[in-house]
């Protein structure tokens, strides 16, 4: 971690395996938990925490056999197993005088401005309180197209929306390796990470554990996503007594470089948002204007793709087919279909109506780095 000292607010990720043992809450692990979080909390670190694990929890409850749920199977599981995981949360921390309290989250409060600035006011509150958000992806509800899917990537929005300064992913092995732990005795920890590229991501195993939906490129993903809002990440070994202090000692795991961002929190969100609805293929002109500080005008568009409408976040690329950043469309695919390459001027004569001149505003946009 970096120094703690400089460190207002962390978010903690820990997920399914940590917190279920043989289909019950793993209280023996999650009070050494507690007690590194009094730890952090006494170094006046304000603290927020993302878990898995309310599914699992519910199919244990309702004593459900198979293996594969169904899509209402698996919300009827997460109602009733975010009770018990509140249930037992609540139980330990109170022990240590800390309040709890859930948020559960949808795709779509992430995804859209408004929800996302509205759960950040919410979570900012609680804080101010001493209170400790403690946040899973709302399963009971969501359903399997408008899903994170794994609550690694969700944790990096929360802590992009929340501006926290670290996000910690307590995994089953202590970080990022060279090659599978589990598989290759020459496996060597990667102890800090400047860039995630491709080479990075090719280290990276997809195999995940008996109760979670992630795995280490999920991590690298939410990496990813918390370097673009200066949060730095890390990812340790979490299935130990005393992770947190555990790293604080021996410093064991993979540190994840953050950039500095210079973006205001909107262009913060925009550049984390993962629900892209379809493209726009701009000229060399618009290229060059677009780095220059200057917004998409029709007459630079040269093909779109998708079906989007009004207000949708639309990938930008460039005439070779590179993606060089992403907006927000003030036209929906229709509209703009008519206007490809055509003046500014000439949008009330195309559609009927005194538009925007801009496809997308400058302060709409974020380009890659």
């Amino acid at each position: 971690m970096k120094n703690t000292n400089k460190i207002k607010r962390i978010v903690l990720k820990i997920g399914s395996s940590l917190v279920i043992s043989n289909g019950k809450f793993n209280s023996i692990w999650f009070n050494s938990f507690v007690e590194d979080i009094v730890l952090l909390k006494k170094r006046n670190v304000e603290i927020l925490i993302v878990v898995s694990g309310a599914v699992a929890l519910g199919k244990s409850y309702l004593k459900f056999k198979k293996k594969k749920l169904k899509i209402h199977e698996k919300q009827v599981c997460a109602a009733c197993g975010q009770v018990i995981l509140m249930n037992n949360f609540k139980k330990a921390f109170e022990k240590k005088n800390i309040k709890v309290a859930q948020i559960l989250l949808t795709f779509s409060d992430t995804e859209d401005r408004k929800k996302s600035l509205n759960s950040r006011e919410t979570i900012t509150e609680l804080m101010k309180f001493s209170v400790i958000p403690v946040v899973n992806e709302n399963d009971s509800v969501a359903i399997d197209e408008l899903k994170f899917g794994d609550n690694d990537r969700l944790a990096a929005r929360v802590a992009q929306i929340i501006c926290a300064d670290q996000l910690v992913l307590l995994s089953d092995v202590d970080g990022l390796y060279t090659k599978n732990p589990k598989e290759n005795s020459e496996a060597e920890l990667i102890t800090e990470v400047t860039k995630i590229n491709d080479k990075i991501f090719k280290m990276a195993s997809s195999k995940t554990n008996l109760y979670g939906t992630g795995g280490m490129n999920t991590k690298l993903l939410a990496a990813q996503i918390a370097s673009k809002s200066g949060c730095e990440t890390i990812i340790i070994k979490g299935n130990k007594k005393n992770p947190i202090r555990g790293y604080l000692k021996n410093k064991k795991g993979t540190k994840f470089l953050s950039k500095e961002s210079g973006r205001n929190r909107f262009k913060e969100w925009l550049a984390g948002s993962i629900k892209i609805s379809g493209t726009l293929i701009i000229d060399k002109g618009a290229e060059k204007a677009l780095f220059n500080g200057a917004s998409i005008l029709p007459s630079g568009v040269q093909k779109i793709s998708g079906k989007f409408s009004k207000g949708d976040i639309i990938n930008i690329k460039n005439n070779l087919g590179k993606k060089i950043g992403k907006g927000i469309t003030f036209y929906d695919s229709v509209e703009l279909s008519l206007m490809i390459g055509k003046r500014s001027s000439e949008i009330k004569s195309i559609l009927g109506y005194s538009g925007r001149d801009e496809i997308v505003h400058r302060d709409y946009l974020t380009l890659d780095d």
